[in-house]
């Protein structure tokens, strides 16, 4: 079998390209990067897998890549994927999620149409949800609050219509938030995680933050990719199915949990460049639809992904203590 995941450099498509090669040794993976990707998270992994430089909003581009291969299953991962940069850059972020998306279906439409597709969403696409609508389930509307959000709706959709209009086997997936290892410093847990091992090394004295009243329900990334490898395996195509742990913990108690684990105060200084312009305040998702499919069950509990992560930053930031300036400047 063949198998290609865009975005496979990305945090969450590097551990998706670990769950593989470690269940499933016989896959051939081939992987979407764009040029000058930085590719530090497959590094362990270059000898194993295939990759295609590929920019998914250059139609030329992913087709050069479908008239070239053919693939049996197909996780779409890449995309603009960080709320603030999508206020920031919404142009891009429409672009390279939403017309990257149609792109990447065109391609298979044309070139490979028995490949199995997962458009990985996310819960930020349900966005405004009201007391008696949670926990959230896939019938609930779409109400997003950021651009980021529209995108991914928009690829949804984009989706759906693949299936109902060209009989693509398309599954379509929102899942809720999700943390671990190799997770970027500006998404919420990761920044709280290397915020305590600075901490810890005298680097600052307190966490900064924005808005930690807003609650989170968060998985961890390898339960995640297990996920979303069953809905590609027993999926229904053109049905959408939620990913999430049924447990939500506000960003305060994400701080004071992180902080006990590192054995250190749980001060927080709120920081008004992190507020958003709008913000989901509570998500929480139902995703009885998946297990009852898939027999999908969670390995991993937050304190579990809090400790990994930590530890990662402990080894991060001390290896980057023991550089010389001698050396830095050698590596430039």
């Amino acid at each position: 079998m063949k198998i290609l995941i865009t975005g496979i450099s990305g945090f969450v498509g590097s551990h998706l390209t670990d769950f593989v090669l470690e269940h499933f040794p016989h896959i051939e993976i081939h992987g979407l990067i764009r040029r000058r990707s930085d590719i530090k998270n497959i590094q362990h992994r270059l000898s194993s897998i295939v990759l295609h430089e590929c920019d998914l909003t250059d139609s030329h581009s992913v087709d050069a890549v479908f008239r070239s291969q053919s693939f049996e299953k197909c996780f779409h991962l890449a995309g603009q994927s960080h709320v603030p940069t999508s206020w920031i850059r919404p142009i891009e972020t429409m672009n390279v999620n939403a017309n990257g998306t149609m792109n990447l279906l065109e391609s298979i439409r044309h070139h490979n149409k028995n490949c199995h597709v997962l458009i990985c969403g996310s819960s930020e696409e349900y966005g405004l949800v009201y007391e008696h609508e949670v926990p959230i389930t896939e019938d609930n509307p779409l109400r997003p609050l950021s651009p980021y959000a529209v995108s991914k709706v928009a690829a949804d959709f984009i989706g759906h219509v693949y299936f109902k209009s060209y009989g693509l086997h398309v599954v379509r997936s929102r899942a809720f938030n999700h943390e671990g290892v190799r997770r970027p410093e500006d998404f919420v847990l990761a920044k709280i995680t290397k915020q305590a091992v600075e901490i810890q090394l005298g680097r600052r004295t307190c966490f900064e933050l924005g808005n930690t009243d807003a609650t989170r329900d968060i998985t961890d990334v390898r339960d995640i990719v297990h996920a979303y490898w069953l809905l590609l395996e027993k999926g229904e195509p053109g049905e959408a199915y939620n990913i999430s742990s049924g447990k939500t913990y506000s960003i305060q108690e994400l701080v004071e949990m992180t902080a006990k684990q590192a054995g250190i105060p749980s001060q927080i200084e709120q920081n008004p460049k992190f507020l958003r312009p709008a913000d989901v305040p509570r998500l929480l998702g139902d995703c009885t639809k998946m297990k009852q499919l898939t027999g999908w069950k969670r390995r991993y509990e937050i304190p579990d992904t809090i400790h990994d992560m930590i530890e990662n930053w402990r080894s991060v930031l001390t290896s980057s203590l023991d550089r010389s300036p001698f050396v830095e400047t050698q590596a430039e």
